[in-house]
């Protein structure tokens, strides 16, 4: 009978734990450049003495959807949309390299080209400085070019260009805040091929519909969970009533 209690216990405690994992893609439906997470179950045997026919039901993290989003046309000189695969790389507070979708990018009040929360943006020599009073374009290849705003704009002046990468989805692993690493550590090496497209940005690839659908199924599977240990309970109950009998 605890063969059923150990199934229905766990797979009730890690069908919460997914449910977790669906709301948190719905609250990013709208986050630009947002991949979803991805769940699974599987059985992992008890290990110990007297408990060989036991398991426990592991949520185990498959990944993350690296399937694209939409990508939305903006119009705003600092958004840019990474087109196909690939990444945008950025340096943290700590010095060390991660890596975006979201194309949402902004000034610094000292010039430094940085995204929406305050990462610096990779270029090939380190963050890339803008020069004030300039109207700034991004090519395709990520190259960043400055134009004055005078009253005689001159030619085009690259400032810099922003370091795009295409390393393995395999070899990457989501933060707690949101951006992914490679798993081994280091820094991913500039890919050529990446591309991007100016003045749009990419929305989130999770599919609400789905989510929602999701999200019934498992309130259904924690209710039949919570059905089977219920009915090991009762079982409990009729079998220690007829060895009161027998003794």
């Amino acid at each position: 009978m605890d063969r059923l209690i150990y199934t229905a216990m766990t797979g009730a405690k890690h069908i919460l734990e997914k449910q977790a994992t669906t709301s948190h893609n719905l609250a990013n439906a709208t986050t630009t450049g947002f991949r979803a997470q991805l769940d699974s179950f599987r059985a992992v045997p008890v290990q110990g003495a007297m408990l060989p026919t036991r398991a426990f039901v592991v949520d185990s993290t498959v990944g993350t959807n690296f399937a694209p989003g939409a990508i939305q046309h903006t119009g705003r000189d600092l958004d840019v949309a990474v087109q196909g695969k690939g990444w945008i790389a950025v340096q943290l507070a700590d010095g060390t390299e991660a890596y975006t979708r979201n194309g949402s990018l902004k000034l610094s009040e000292n010039g430094l080209l940085q995204t929406q929360r305050g990462e610096q943006v990779m270029g090939d020599g380190g963050p890339i400085a803008i020069p004030p009073d300039v109207t700034i374009a991004v090519g395709k290849d990520g190259t960043v070019s400055s134009i004055a705003t005078g009253f005689k704009p001159g030619a085009a002046t690259v400032v810099g260009r922003i370091k795009l990468v295409n390393p393995p989805e395999e070899d990457l692993v989501r933060g707690d805040d949101g951006l992914f690493r490679l798993k081994a550590g280091g820094e991913a090496d500039v890919d050529a091929n990446v591309t991007l497209i100016g003045g749009s940005l990419e929305g989130s690839n999770v599919n609400v519909v789905e989510a929602m659908v999701d999200m019934i199924g498992l309130a259904r599977q924690f209710e039949m969970q919570m059905s089977m240990l219920k009915n090991a309970e009762s079982n409990d109950t009729k079998a220690s009533q007829l060895l009161s009998l027998h003794g």
